[in-house]
């Protein structure tokens, strides 16, 4: 049974470290990032996969920097025949890379080389994709750009964002790790060089991403709110203050009549707003210091007009 070594750290990445272990592969260390502070009173915190390692009794490795020669030495030590990779957070060496008979395999979450980089899957929401899907690769020194192993497709339906997305690739690569594992260790695994012109760029997001411009079309608000739930969420301005927008709509039909940003009407199931070309209708949202409501009831208790401007 292969030598395995895991490395991850949030959420995304502890199917896969379960599939493993529980398909009884030799997991002979985790490497996760360290505990770090979290929440108001900012108590040091395990990350998801140290929890999963730990109660399972499986050896976890916390370095600050996995790049020096102490922990290179220790990998080294720990003789991984593979590494596993799934949302680490830190670049490894052509040291590291080179140290698995096997290699190093990432599951990334696109199905490359279309998005690259760090929040592949917020992108495709945002930028309308139908499909997405997970790749599993071999790790090389460019930013995911390492000869494909497997790949497999998933379809986007309108309702989803990035949270149920999240969920459904999470455990989508995790089975298609395991089906990977299986064939390196068969002899049989595909490999396939990643056609660079193809390729697209997820970058991290920055508050300016969060903003709704009201400008755009109803279906690309509709797009930029999911694909910002559950993290970090659009928003908006009503009255000056904040407003952050977690669910809405896209409707038929466009308002010429109207700039865009002005709420043309306050309905049963939220309040619709004028946007560049159609009318999105807000379904779910926060204003400042407050909870996450329902559209009416914001409306409701903030005695909304038609006729009112958002974004101002």
């Amino acid at each position: 049974m292969l030598r395995v070594v895991f490395m991850g750290t949030p959420e995304f990445a502890v199917p896969t470290l379960k599939i493993l272990h529980e398909a009884n592969y030799n997991i002979v260390g985790v490497v996760t990032q360290p505990d770090r502070p979290k929440g108001r009173g900012q108590r040091l915190t395990a990350s998801p996969i140290k929890e999963y390692a730990c109660s399972h009794n499986l050896p976890v490795f916390q370095p600050e920097r996995i790049k020096t020669p102490e922990f290179v030495e220790q990998l080294r030590l720990i003789r991984p025949d593979i590494i596993v990779v799934v949302a680490y957070g830190q670049i490894l060496s052509e040291e590291i890379l080179a140290l698995p008979p096997f290699g190093c395999i990432n599951v990334h979450a696109s199905l490359l080389p279309e998005y690259r980089g760090a929040a592949p899957i917020h992108w495709a929401l945002i930028n309308g994709a139908t499909k997405t899907g997970i790749t599993t690769m071999h790790m090389a020194r460019g930013l995911d750009t390492g000869d494909m192993i497997l790949k497999e497709e998933l379809p986007i339906s309108d309702t989803d964002s990035t949270g149920t997305l999240h969920d459904k690739l999470s455990e989508l690569g995790a089975a298609l790790l395991l089906e990977t594992v299986r064939q390196l260790e068969a002899g049989i695994a595909p490999r396939e060089r990643q056609d660079d012109t193809l390729a697209s760029y997820a970058s991290l997001l920055k508050r300016e991403h969060e903003w709704l411009k009201w400008e755009k079309t109803a279906r690309e608000l509709h797009n930029q709110v999911r694909g910002l739930n559950p993290w970090p969420g659009a928003y908006t301005t009503h009255r000056a203050r904040k407003l952050k927008i977690w669910r809405a709509e896209p409707l038929a039909g466009n308002n010429t009549l109207q700039a865009p940003g002005t709420i043309s009407q306050i309905d049963k199931d939220g309040i619709v707003v004028v946007t560049g070309y159609g009318s999105l209708r807000l379904l779910e949202v926060q204003p400042e210091n407050a909870k996450r409501m329902l559209a009416v009831e914001y409306a409701r208790g903030h005695h909304l007009e038609a006729g009112e401007q958002m974004g101002v």
